[in-house]
């Protein structure tokens, strides 16, 4: 007689919770089940552990990536690449790969500098702000206009379509209307950089792609819109959260924001380890075959989720996952996900965490989560706070 698996009530989508509450209830999971099912939605599965959920993302032949959220498992729409099993995924990777380069994200890198100091520079005589608004949200997003060749006075616009998206009240008010004009901004540009003449041509993402071939014919447009989507979805959201999460560490943990002041050499150890400690990422898989992982019978056509932060903080590959520590070595996080979908925007992500690290510490070297409202954070395909008040002493 099989014994039976377990079955955790977990519900990751469900409203908004204090910062951090998250990280440490997976923990929690994890520490108690390699693997368990929940009734959440439709009901799903979830692997709690390093090298669990590592094999599932290698393994894609039996995990497909044609549905990637637990909430959303028959999805009509799919993004590029993504929502892409291979070959048709390897085709499109290939394409891609150029636009990702760390010698193009290198290349942006005077621009994405100057983006971030114009913002810090109108934020530090106030005193406080709501990072998440006043900083964490617009900085990725005029990087994102630039890389995609869009212009940066319409970042309002793009915030709005952003927030409606991904963070609509319970009622889905909005969302399908920011949707509509995200579809139809992208649909536009396609057609504008679709129009250039061959001496026109820039070298901004849509450009490029509109000169791909896929498996021996030009692209379509429906193509083009999926994966600007994507790219839309994907490089602001990701990047902002992350930067939330790493300034409310930082705004409460002193001597690691003092390390970070005095030895800015440490920065780019400090992204990987914060990558680490507060990964964001919910992603899931569909089953195309049955699979049993520790007793638990999972059927093909069903949802597995594969917490990146349970991975990241699994004692068993990293001591006292915890504590933040920018002196660890070694670092095998999985932040940006593993296997054939591993995330071909990491070096750019990277590039501006770094940046924000430098130049904000360089200019607002003390600050502290305000006392007036502590920071919330929500859940979707990916953990983010809400807000994050903080005040330091105006210059």
């Amino acid at each position: 007689m099989s014994r039976p698996h377990p079955q955790i009530d977990f519900d990751p989508f469900g409203g908004p919770r204090p910062a951090g509450t998250t990280h440490s209830l997976l923990d929690e999971f994890r520490e108690r089940h390699p693997a368990f099912r929940s009734d959440a939605g439709r009901g799903f599965w979830v692997l709690t552990r390093y090298d669990d959920i590592v094999a599932a993302y290698q393994d894609a032949a039996s995990h497909s990536s044609r549905a990637i959220s637990v909430i959303d498992p028959d999805p009509a729409y799919q993004w590029i690449p993504i929502m892409l099993d291979p070959p048709v995924h390897t085709t499109w990777r290939r394409l891609l790969r150029p636009l990702f380069t760390p010698a193009r994200a290198a290349a942006m890198q005077d621009a994405i500098r100057r983006r971030c100091t114009d913002l810090i520079d109108g934020l530090a005589d106030k005193g406080s702000c709501d990072f998440v608004a006043d900083f964490a949200r617009r900085f990725p997003t005029t990087v994102f206009l630039e890389f995609m060749g869009l212009p940066v006075d319409r970042l309002g616009e793009f915030l709005d379509w952003e927030h409606a998206i991904l963070h609509p009240p319970p009622s889905g008010e909005g969302r399908a209307e920011a949707m509509a004009e995200v579809t139809a901004c992208f649909q536009h540009l396609i057609a504008e950089r679709r129009a250039d003449t061959r001496a026109e041509r820039r070298d901004d993402v849509v450009s490029v792609a509109t000169t791909f071939e896929v498996d021996g014919r030009p692209v379509t447009d429906g193509e083009l819109l999926q994966l600007c989507v994507l790219l839309f979805l994907a490089g602001m959201d990701t990047v902002t959260a992350q930067l939330s999460y790493s300034f409310w560490h930082l705004a409460g943990h002193d001597a690691d924001r003092a390390r970070i002041v005095a030895e800015p050499g440490i920065i780019p150890d400090a992204v990987e380890e914060l990558l680490r400690a507060y990964s964001l990422a919910l992603p899931a898989r569909k089953l195309t075959a049955d699979v049993d992982v520790h007793g638990c019978p999972m059927r093909a056509g069903e949802m597995v989720m594969l917490p990146l932060t349970m991975a990241n903080r699994d004692p068993r590959v990293f001591p006292d996952p915890q504590t933040v520590d920018f002196g660890r070595t070694p670092n095998r996080h999985v932040a940006f996900g593993a296997g054939p979908h591993r995330c071909l925007g990491a070096h750019l992500a990277r590039l501006e965490l770094r940046i924000a690290l430098e130049e904000w510490h360089r200019r607002i070297p003390e600050y502290r989560v305000s006392d007036e409202a502590w920071p919330v954070e929500h859940a979707s395909l990916v953990l983010g706070l809400d807000t994050l008040p903080l005040t330091w002493p105006a210059s």
